[in-house]
């Protein structure tokens, strides 16, 4: 099993109450460090839904990370319900306490304050100079802040210390419609399935094509031969240039 899952909580992304973005960056950071993303699930901050996508999540991939739902309040409620989905236990983080206790300079910690020092058992804290707090992890689960500048330098570190294999990807773009294209295609699928090969049309006529052809592997060679392939048996009319 490999790859990544992401899985935003929020009933703020659900009604619209905030745009989302972590995402978006999910995406394009793990596309980045060549780690494959098999799914991204947004779900409200109810435990029952959050269990069920995050076992979903688990059969299909490696690692997973959460975005939104561990804060202080009442619909902060990701850390319970990650922790239901490991079957473990929720603890105090002492490490987190100690850090809360010199945060509030010898006052005592409010009580709601401490529910950010819960975790799964079995967490540990990932630290970075980029970070004000550490990153949560459990089990190749990653549990991350909603708060897109927190998010993004909590999955920077997080990234750091995962290893994956970036893809190869060239482009052709085509003056043809997919129809007058699909049968080089599909041919060309059906023989290399290893080779990712992906068709996208525009209705812009300032984009200067009509379709756009995405040839994706981890082996350079073998996207440059599909490549080669592709251009040698697409109408040589339709081929306005290759990157």
């Amino acid at each position: 099993m490999a790859g990544a899952a992401g899985l935003i909580i929020g009933n703020e992304v659900l009604t619209a109450k905030v745009r989302e973005r972590n995402g978006a960056l999910l995406i394009e950071r793990l596309r980045a460090r060549g780690i494959p993303l098999v799914g991204l699930f947004v779900v409200p901050d109810d435990v029952d839904a959050i269990v069920e996508v995050f076992l979903l999540a688990r059969r299909r991939s490696r690692y997973l990370f959460t975005s939104g739902g561990i804060g202080p309040t009442h619909d902060d409620v990701t850390v319970r319900a990650i922790a239901l989905g490991l079957q473990r236990p929720v603890v105090r983080v002492p490490e987190i306490v100690r850090s809360l206790t010199e945060a509030f300079k010898g006052k005592p910690v409010p009580p709601e304050a401490l529910r950010l020092a819960d975790a799964p058992a079995g967490s540990r804290l990932i630290h970075g100079p980029r970070l004000q707090y550490p990153a949560l992890a459990c089990d190749d689960v990653y549990l991350l802040p909603g708060v897109p500048e927190l998010f993004e330098a909590q999955l920077e570190t997080v990234l750091d210390g995962l290893s994956g294999q970036p893809v190869v990807t060239r482009l052709v773009f085509l003056d043809a419609h997919e129809h007058e294209i699909a049968p080089v295609l599909d041919a060309a699928a059906l023989e290399v399935p290893e080779v990712e090969i992906g068709s996208y049309p525009t209705f812009d006529p300032a984009a200067g094509y009509r379709v756009k052809v995405t040839v994706e592997h981890v082996e350079r060679a073998r996207v440059d031969a599909m490549v080669d392939r592709l251009v040698r048996e697409l109408p040589a009319s339709a081929v306005l240039r290759v990157e």
